[in-house]
């Protein structure tokens, strides 16, 4: 690479750019922007848990999807640049400003308050986007990749207004194929007419910082999980629904054991590492197999809700479905996470997947009790906990 293709080369605002001292720290201004997405989960669990049918579902999914990119968007343009330099501590007040906005919105995303997603979810994107061209005006590299997304997220973003303005079911299809066209997108590198793809490799990703900011979104979803059992429990409290949040809490901690207690902090080494894969390596751990795992923890905390509501009440297709389910995608996502970062098959992950997959049919005929549903998801989920410490165990007893 000469100078005149480095990334800090030249810069107009160079104290703008991180300074790729190994890996970046996560700033307090990145903390402040993290918290609103607390409220945005809670709103997308309490969407499911109020429309607990496929049409729901979907609907959710939808939701999600788009947040998700507001938020993961904007975690890759403060990995590169400064979060505490004034300009885009500015830039992020307003992102988080915009982002408190679309979570009000989306209880009635699918109604009366569609347009107004819309314009949001536009402003955001749009805005961001000409920000980080702005700021990484003299990186040839960081310039190209902005100048070649901007067009793309332009383009999806007429689509989303055109999805809040029309009526449903044509709202749904509409946001659908913007998920889809983001995702592709940035799949193949932006390409543009009589232009190069954006390469992933020429990204100048710093990975241990995207792990840790994704990780932080990780916790995020299982505090919102915590919180929704909580609220719930304040209006039922008894011993018996004391008894069902201590299953839903200890359902919780097993999610984040799975997560955090070893994979977490060695995926980030590893992505710190990858060298030129790391763009590539980061695009699909984290934009792309993240989300499944927030989806499995936000189906999750609807399974609790339910399970604190009628513990003893025989489970019906919606109550085993949140509540085998919602582990069930965690721990799918999981495993495709660490399929990506460490080239291996989690086969103790898709197994426990698989057998939450067939509890659920089972348990609805059998007229299991919500609470039978989630203890069993409780047990499977701490099976795989308890295989991941021998196999550590004998790892560590094997010579090197």
């Amino acid at each position: 690479m000469t100078p005149s293709e480095s990334p800090i080369a030249d810069l107009a605002h160079p104290r703008l750019l991180r300074g790729r001292q190994g890996v970046e720290p996560t700033t307090s201004t990145e903390l402040f922007f993290d918290l609103v997405f607390i409220f945005t989960i809670t709103q997308v669990s309490h969407y499911l848990i109020e429309h607990p049918d496929w049409r729901g579902a979907a609907r959710t999914a939808l939701l999600l999807a788009l947040v998700w990119f507001v938020w993961v968007y904007t975690t890759w343009v403060t990995n590169w640049l400064q979060p505490d330099q004034g300009p885009v501590r500015a830039m992020l007040i307003g992102v988080t400003l915009g982002s408190l906005l679309l979570s009000a919105a989306i209880p009635q995303a699918f109604a009366g308050t569609g347009l107004l997603f819309a314009v949001v979810y536009v402003s955001v994107q749009v805005g961001r986007t000409m920000f980080a061209l702005w700021a990484t005006q003299g990186s040839p590299w960081l310039v190209d990749g902005f100048q070649k997304s901007l067009p793309w997220i332009g383009a999806t973003s007429v689509l989303v207004v055109v999805g809040g303005l029309v009526d449903t079911p044509a709202r749904e299809v509409v946001w659908a194929a913007v998920i889809v066209l983001d995702v592709v997108g940035l799949s193949i590198g932006y390409p543009l007419p009589g232009r190069e793809r954006s390469r992933p490799e020429r990204w100048m990703v710093e990975g241990g910082h995207l792990a840790e900011r994704c990780a932080a979104f990780v916790l995020i979803a299982l505090g919102e999980s915590i919180l929704v059992t909580g609220s719930t429990l304040t209006s039922h409290v008894n011993l018996v629904t004391s008894g069902a949040f201590v299953v839903a809490f200890a359902g919780s901690v097993a999610l984040w054991w799975v997560y955090f207690a070893r994979s977490a902090s060695a995926a980030t080494e590893v992505i710190a590492r990858a060298g030129t894969r790391t763009g590539a390596l980061s695009r699909l751990a984290f934009n792309y197999l993240h989300p499944v795992m927030v989806a499995g923890i936000v189906v999750t905390s609807a399974g609790d809700e339910r399970l604190l509501r009628a513990p003893g009440a025989a489970a019906t297709t919606v109550d085993a479905l949140f509540t085998l389910g919602g582990p069930a995608l965690f721990l799918a996502g999981h495993a495709a996470y660490k399929a990506v970062v460490w080239r291996a098959v989690p086969s103790t992950r898709i197994a426990a997947a698989l057998v939450l997959l067939a509890l659920i049919p089972a348990g609805v005929a059998l007229g299991a009790p919500v609470a039978a549903c989630a203890t069993a998801a409780l047990a499977v989920t701490v099976a795989v906990i308890v295989t991941d410490r021998l196999r550590a165990r004998s790892a560590a007893r094997e010579p090197s």
